[in-house]
Order: structure tokens, then C-alpha cells, then sequence
């Protein structure tokens, strides 16, 4: 029997999709945080009809999702499927040789540092992202959260925070002026209104977007909010390797 030919086998499909240098740069920019098209289209110095197309392809492969943004409907926000995007990396590897094959490492080292949520009302989901980094790391990362306009926590965000062993019932909401001079490391805003108007802070923060819709006003009620659960525990998963390696750096 004759050996298969080298190159009759079709590329994985990552390397497709993510081979084109205008895609791997916007993979480079989402992986950073959620954008949208006219900050990409800045970003990158590329007209806005070429980083559509882009956005195109790597939508087609499911490494990037968009979202209507509910400050102002013409804008989208798209953002990068990590967890996705590293089990394509892993089979990618391993269509090469077995041994090659990725596994998702925990975080080298411990992160430690300073992290503001921020979300218009602080009543369900910069509430639950605090929690849930302050859980992970057993307190080891400072971890707040504050609104533009706070209002009661919702009931649904405290039931789904302890449905996940984390207790909500004495926290209260706050607003972004509570924290006017406090030094943060990363400053997440999670709601598209309150990335209009997120106020400065001292320290010059890495300022990170995650375009996440508001549960309060899903029709689906409770599981709206699990779905946002879930959405945050992923996000905040791949959030503590950069606090480590932060931490690595400063050390």
C-alpha cells in the first residue's frame, strides 16, 4: 500500500480560520475582552468592510459570537469563544502527531490583585462576578462591584449564586462614586450602558468590556440567570490566568 500523500489531508479547521493575519489579530484583540466592530476597525487601521468580512469567517467557525449592543442597537459587540477556541487549538495539535495534543492548564502561579465589576443597576450580574472571583480565589484577589445606578439585588441572583455554594445575602448594592480613588488592576464592565459612562480610576486599570445581557429583563427568568452564571464562572476561569501571570510579573 502506497503512504497517503503529504498535504491530502485537508488543514484542521482552526488553522483555516485563524490563518489569515487580519483573523489572528482580531483573535489577538477579543481574546482580550469583548469589542465592538468601529473599535476593531480602529484598532487594527483597516476599513470597516474588510474587518467585517473577517468577522465573517471567524463567526462561520464559531470562535467569535456577536451581541446587539443595548447602549445603542447600531452597534454589535463580538467576543471570542476561549473555551472553544482552545479545544480547536488542542485538536489542531493532535491532527499533527498525538503528542502534540494541548491541556488546559490551571493557573501558573497565584493571582492576586484588585478587580471592580461594574453594571448599570449592581443588582444581579457585577454582584455575582464579584462572588464568584472572590470564591474561586478564596479571597486571595481583592474582588468589588458597583453600578451607575444601583438597585435592590435580585432574588434570582442570590438563589443562583447559592445553588453554586456561594452565599449572596449580605451583599449589598453600590455605586461606582464609592469606589472615587481606590486603585484597581482591572476595572470589568459587563453591561454595554455603563461602559459609556465608566468613570476614571487611579492606576491606570486594564479597562476590559464583557458584553453580557442583563437577566433582569429575560423573559426566561431563572434560567437567564443561570446562563449568566455560567457565562461569568467561564469567563472568570480564564480571567485568573492573566491575574497570574500579572502577579508572576510583579513579583
Amino acid at each position: 500500500m502506497m503512504p497517503e500523500a503529504v498535504g491530502s489531508i485537508a488543514p484542521p479547521a482552526f488553522v483555516t480560520a485563524a490563518g489569515h493575519p487580519v483573523r489572528w489579530r482580531l483573535l489577538s484583540e477579543l481574546a482580550c475582552g469583548d469589542l465592538a466592530v468601529r473599535e476593531l476597525t480602529a484598532l487594527l487601521g483597516q476599513p470597516q468592510n474588510l474587518v467585517s468580512y473577517h468577522l465573517g469567517k471567524l463567526r462561520k467557525a464559531e470562535l467569535v459570537t456577536v451581541r446587539r449592543s443595548s447602549a445603542d442597537g447600531r452597534d454589535t459587540y463580538y467576543s471570542l469563544d476561549l473555551a472553544h477556541c482552545g479545544d480547536l487549538l488542542s485538536g489542531t495539535g493532535a491532527a499533527l502527531h498525538p503528542g502534540l495534543r494541548l491541556t488546559h492548564p490551571r493557573p501558573a502561579g497565584s493571582p492576586t490583585g484588585r478587580v471592580l465589576f461594574l453594571c448599570t443597576g449592581n443588582s444581579s450580574r457585577s454582584q455575582m462576578a464579584e462572588a464568584l472571583l472572590r470564591d474561586r480565589t478564596a479571597g486571595a484577589v481583592e474582588s468589588f462591584s458597583a453600578g451607575s445606578r444601583p438597585k435592590p439585588i435580585h432574588p434570582h441572583a442570590v438563589s443562583v449564586m447559592a445553588a453554586r455554594g456561594v452565599d449572596l445575602a449580605e451583599a449589598r448594592p453600590k455605586h461606582s462614586d464609592e469606589f472615587t480613588g481606590q486603585r484597581f488592576d482591572h476595572v470589568i464592565t459587563l453591561c454595554d450602558r455603563v461602559k459609556e459612562v465608566c468613570p476614571e480610576f487611579s492606576g491606570h486599570p486594564r479597562r476590559v468590556h464583557w458584553s453580557i445581557p442583563d437577566p433582569a429583563v429575560d423573559p426566561a427568568g431563572l434560567p437567564a440567570f443561570e446562563r449568566v452564571a455560567d457565562e461569568l464562572a467561564q469567563r472568570i476561569g480564564f480571567l485568573l490566568h492573566t491575574l497570574a501571570v500579572r502577579s508572576e510579573k510583579d513579583s
